[in-house]
């Protein structure tokens, strides 16, 4: 996206559906907090060290795939951060996808580690509310607590 598009130009696909539009942010999702670069990266980085903490006790598919998405998008957006200009902690992450109209003017524009993550977390959500568990375990049943739960 960097090398083939200049900054600001649209590249329209299916239709007008998806433009690629390349774009810097230094905040958080849709733009929002513009400028807090450092104090992003190192919530990147708490992220993907409690997810990689987290992952010698999981033993679900679904929540590997969950963490593993949102870890992987924590990462690919963080690797912006950190090495691309303006310089190091205060890169830009590169947003490049805008739907149903150029430069975001339906929808904001976001990169395929924005995706991950939200994907992800949507998918780890519904795990948790079915009550599944890191180790693959239901947590509560509609019939009651826990299987493995200690009266009291």
């Amino acid at each position: 996206m960097v090398a083939t598009i200049d900054r600001g130009d649209n590249l329209r696909l299916l239709g007008g559906l998806v433009y690629l539009t390349y774009t810097r942010n230094t905040g958080a999702a849709f733009s929002f907090a513009q400028g807090f670069t450092i104090v992003f990266t190192l919530v990147a980085v708490v992220v993907a060290v409690v997810i990689v903490r987290t992952a010698r006790r999981l033993f679900s598919v679904g929540w590997a795939v969950a963490l593993g998405l949102v870890l992987g998008g924590a990462l690919g957006n963080l690797v912006d951060r950190v090495f691309r200009s303006p310089g190091f902690l205060r890169g830009g992450v590169v947003d490049f996808i805008s739907v149903f109209g150029p430069n975001g003017e339906k929808y904001p524009i976001f990169n395929l580690a924005d995706s991950a993550i939200v994907c992800g977390g949507v998918l780890g959500a519904l795990l948790a509310f079915r009550g599944i568990e890191f180790d693959g375990s239901r947590g509560r049943t509609d019939d009651g607590p826990r299987d493995d739960a200690v009266p009291v």
